[in-house]
């Protein structure tokens, strides 16, 4: 490629990246302005007489007409001493807290910090904004939605990790009802995250592609879990060629030199596997190369492969597949959908098609879908149906992590084993079959297929107490 094309593309693409921060936060600010009655803390800070009348007042918003025409100026409670009275303002700012954060507002938290709630809200938004420009691969509501039963108790953890951290969403299901339902109050998170807010999975969506490809198997486009992926010509003459679809499933694919959870090589985009298509990765870096041994290595790439290798074996029936796990078995209530690459390529060498692997793991539901999801899941398994056994079958062929995390959080770091895409042997629960599902930002769900339990959780941070009420509230 010319010199002079690389530079360019790599200039506009900075920029590109630079400005979509960027406008994330102009969104967020019109955003704060059409709903500034009930998120009125994250704007102006309180000055003047109102100070201290309470934790967030009410905020003085009036907007005056003046010959015939709306003036742009309102009043806010911004207090002007000077004048003795509130100040006139062309634009309701952003609080101060959330300003000094204005220059990374677009960073990824740093798991050990302990973001302000100003820092948690606009995030929050930030993630609800960012599926925004790529394709979908939808699967329509059912029409006759699972429905639950309640039989609600009180839980004072719960209640203070929503008060104090990122915690979005908690529920608990045991014996067929929900125990525990909560969700961040309206003076957090509460006015971007509700009942059918579709939240990310983030890594959560390994797991659920993993119990798509049981479906696939059971439906007979895949033989069994040991087949090699041999038939599939995207993966010709890579490591990945002549992998095991188990190998595959147990992030075990001999891929180390190359990928973690990003690619070691390449530069931006290139690295990343989920903003270019399967077919442009095995034409990049992977095309010659030979597997290393098979071992614990997770990588993003993988549950991508897997998503786009059920595509392949589908047939055209992908939809089917797909409406057969999420709207026939799981019954969800509300629309689900997992990601797909549109135009989003380093470059046009290898465009997006649905046969280049386009579908990305990334998958969204609202809270209760999730747990939906979850239910079917543990059916399946509890009833010994074909996905039920395929379930038992990944379980049973798990491997070792020997992770060496000090810090442990989440059922990502905490769990001991991996198989089939999903975490599992968790100290303290000898011979409890527990299924782990874990996301990026805190999404958890464990499913006790022994105990009939379930939590599932949506979080816009890892800093609330994950084994206490996560892990913990399974004994």
């Amino acid at each position: 490629m010319n010199k002079k094309i690389i530079i360019y593309f790599l200039t506009f693409f900075f920029l590109f990246y630079q400005n979509s921060y960027a406008n994330y936060l102009k969104e967020y600010v019109r955003w704060l302005k059409l709903n500034h009655k009930t998120q009125s803390q994250f704007l102006v800070s309180t000055e003047g007489p109102c100070a201290g009348c309470a934790e967030y007042p009410t905020r003085t918003i009036k907007c005056f007409e003046k010959g015939g025409k709306q003036k742009k100026m309102c009043i806010t409670d911004e207090w002007d001493p000077k004048w003795n009275r509130f100040k006139w303002k062309q634009d309701l700012p952003l609080s101060k807290k959330l300003l000094k954060h204005k220059k990374n507002l677009g960073e990824r938290f740093k798991w050990d910090s302990n973001p302000s709630l100003e820092r948690l809200h606009y995030q929050t938004f930030h993630y609800l904004e960012d599926d925004k420009g790529w394709s979908k691969h939808e699967i329509i509501a059912s029409e006759n939605p699972y429905k639950f039963k309640f039989n609600l108790r009180e839980d004072k953890d719960v209640d203070l990790q929503l008060q104090k951290s990122g915690l979005l969403s908690y529920l608990f299901f045991e014996n067929g009802e929900i125990t525990v339902d909560k969700k961040t109050p309206i003076e957090r998170m509460g006015g971007l995250f509700n009942d059918e807010t579709k939240w990310t999975s983030a890594s959560m969506g390994k797991s659920i592609v993993s119990y798509v490809v049981g479906h696939a198997i059971c439906g007979g486009y895949i033989d069994n879990i040991d087949v090699e992926l041999s038939d599939w010509p995207l993966l010709s003459d890579t490591l990945y060629e002549n992998v095991s679809l188990i190998n595959l499933l147990n992030m075990a694919a001999g891929d180390q030199k190359l990928a973690k959870n990003n690619l070691k090589k390449g530069k931006g985009r290139e690295r990343n596997p989920n903003v270019n298509t399967i077919e442009y990765h095995m034409n990049g870096i992977f095309r010659g190369t030979k597997p290393s041994k098979n071992k614990y290595n997770y990588s993003n790439l993988v549950s991508n492969i897997l998503i786009n290798y059920v595509w392949f074996k589908s047939n055209g029936d992908f939809q089917k597949i797909t409406d057969k796990v999420f709207k026939e078995k799981a019954k969800i209530k509300n629309n689900v959908f997992f990601l797909k690459q549109n135009f989003r390529t380093v470059n046009n060498k290898y465009p997006v098609t649905d046969e280049s692997g386009p579908l990305r793991y990334s998958f969204r539901a609202d809270r209760y879908d999730y747990l939906r999801i979850a239910i079917a899941m543990m059916k399946d398994w509890q009833n010994d149906t074909c996905v039920g056994k395929y379930l038992k079958e990944v379980v049973d062929k798990k491997i070792p992590k020997n992770l060496e995390n000090k810090n442990k959080t989440g059922a990502y770091s905490y769990s001991l084993y991996y198989g089939g895409q999903f975490h599992l042997d968790f100290p303290g629960f000898a011979k409890r079959n527990i299924l782990g599902l874990d996301g990026a930002y805190g999404q958890a769900i464990l499913i006790d297929m022994d105990k009939s339990k379930i939590v599932a959780i949506n979080a816009v941070h890892t800093n609330y107490k994950w084994h206490k009420i996560a892990l913990s509230a399974l004994k």
